[in-house]
C-alpha cells in the first residue's frame, strides 16, 4: 500500500497520507517554539477513514526524523490493510 505523504499545513511541519481505507498523520513537536509542544521529535498516528475514531499513537513514537516516521507508517499499513 504506498503512501505519499504531503504537507497539510504551510506553517506548522504536519504531514499527511491515506491509502486502503486509512489516513495517518505525522507531526514535529518540541518543548518550546512554534506548533505542538512534548517531546521532540515526529509523532506518527493513523484512524481509519470512515469511522468517527480517535487517533491511535504509532509505537516509537516520536521519531528522529520525519523518514523513521514515515517508515514507521509504512509498516504499520503493511499489518491494517487486507491484502
Amino acid at each position: 500500500m504506498p503512501l505519499q505523504f504531503h504537507r497539510s499545513l504551510g506553517e506548522m511541519e504536519i504531514w499527511s497520507a491515506s491509502s486502503a481505507g486509512f489516513s495517518f498523520v505525522i507531526s514535529f513537536g518540541s518543548p518550546g517554539g512554534p506548533g505542538f509542544h512534548g517531546r521532540t521529535g515526529y509523532l506518527a498516528s493513523w484512524r481509519p477513514l470512515y469511522k468517527n475514531q480517535a487517533a491511535i499513537k504509532i509505537g516509537g513514537s516520536p521519531f528522529r526524523t520525519l523518514a523513521e516516521a514515515e517508515g514507521a507508517c509504512r509498516s504499520t499499513i503493511e499489518h491494517l490493510a487486507p491484502r
